[in-house]
């Protein structure tokens, strides 16, 4: 994530909506390291505070300092800086951030190995209800790695949505346009996916 974040520079576009490299890198600081910052991650109505708290951070530190402090790892007083939270909350963040910057830049899908994918799978069948309840139809996810297959939303009309489990969860967290994945099911239905599904 950091090499990446270094190399494009602080200006360079994202797949996040409005945001630069340098917004991305104060969110990863902050999400980590800002108690206060925290709620409005997931509370739209406190998102000004996150907000305001991104813009502090990007004023503390110069941009290549910001991404050596993201380099450090939490702050001992972080929760993040648990072993045990630390993998559960950001293998899927930094892998689907990392290629939030490398996409743009036209850089191809990576392999990132079978130990990998598989804890990504693992991921997609704890979290994939919740990432797609707002999808606008059925929902199967089938990996091409393995035989595999997740129900992740019941629907009159199913799409599936067929790839590594590293690209569904790029998928799963809204890059639609950028996942390296194939769908399957009625034009209408796969049209409307792509054109509202946000992860979120």
């Amino acid at each position: 994530m950091c090499d990446v974040l270094a190399e494009a520079g602080p200006d360079a576009p994202t797949l996040c909506e409005g945001w630069t490299t340098h917004d991305l890198a104060a969110h990863l600081w902050v999400r980590e390291n800002d108690p206060s910052a925290a709620p409005g991650l997931l509370i739209g109505a406190l998102a000004d505070v996150t907000a305001s708290r991104m813009e502090a951070t990007k004023r503390r530190w110069l941009y290549p300092e910001l991404v050596e402090q993201i380099r450090r790892g939490p702050r001992p007083i972080s929760v993040f800086a648990l072993p045990m939270l630390d993998e559960l909350a950001n293998i899927n963040e930094f892998f689907v951030h990392t290629e939030d910057v490398r996409r743009p830049a036209g850089l191809p899908p990576r392999e990132m190995g079978q130990d990998f994918e598989d804890q990504v799978a693992k991921s997609l069948n704890t979290m994939g209800k919740a990432l797609f309840r707002k999808a606008p139809c059925g929902i199967i996810l089938e990996r091409t790695d393995r035989p595999q297959r997740l129900r992740a939303k019941a629907g009159d009309t199913t799409v599936v949505v067929i790839g590594k489990p590293s690209e569904l969860l790029l998928f799963a967290f809204g890059r639609t346009a950028d996942a390296d994945v194939q769908l399957v099911g009625p034009d209408e239905a796969k049209d409307e996916l792509l054109a509202t599904h946000s992860g979120i």
